[in-house]
């Protein structure tokens, strides 16, 4: 499995590499099995962009968490139980992936943050985050629940 943190534009990119029109398939420009985690804002419940399963794609992790590290009033922090639903979904797909993709809307903190965690955690490739800033808070609450679980 290799890690990829893409932004929101990218990842659309990415999901639409893997299609074709029945009868085409043969067009198709990938064919890598990938599961998407996908960190969408709170303030607009959503980007409006919902990732499905499908042929190639196994999986979709939607979580609803904002670019913050604090508690800040009507936006959603990033919590152990987010960590959680993390960790238990890659554990899940880790065998049955090729691809695991990470995204939140610029690709440059909150995706950073589970990227850096999860190449960490699981010895895994994720060489597209370097000159990237993850957010601290994501990061650290990934690496101490994955060593309480």
């Amino acid at each position: 499995m290799r890690i990829l943190v893409l932004s929101l534009e990218e990842t659309i990119n990415y999901v639409m590499d893997h299609y074709a029109p029945p009868g085409c398939e043969e067009f198709t420009e990938r064919t890598d099995d990938y599961a998407v985690i996908s960190f969408q804002d709170t303030h607009l419940g959503g980007f409006g962009i919902e990732f499905k399963e499908n042929r190639y794609c196994k999986g979709v992790l939607t979580l609803y968490v904002d670019d913050i590290v604090k508690e800040v009033g009507g936006a959603g922090l990033f919590y152990d139980e987010h960590a959680k639903q993390i960790v238990s979904f890659v554990d899940k797909h880790k065998d049955i992936i090729d691809t695991l993709v990470v995204h939140c809307y610029a690709g440059q903190s909150r995706s950073v943050a589970v990227g850096k965690a999860l190449s960490e955690l699981y010895n895994v490739n994720c060489s597209n985050i370097k000159g990237k800033n993850p957010n601290e808070h994501i990061y650290s609450t990934m690496i101490n629940t994955k060593y309480r679980m």
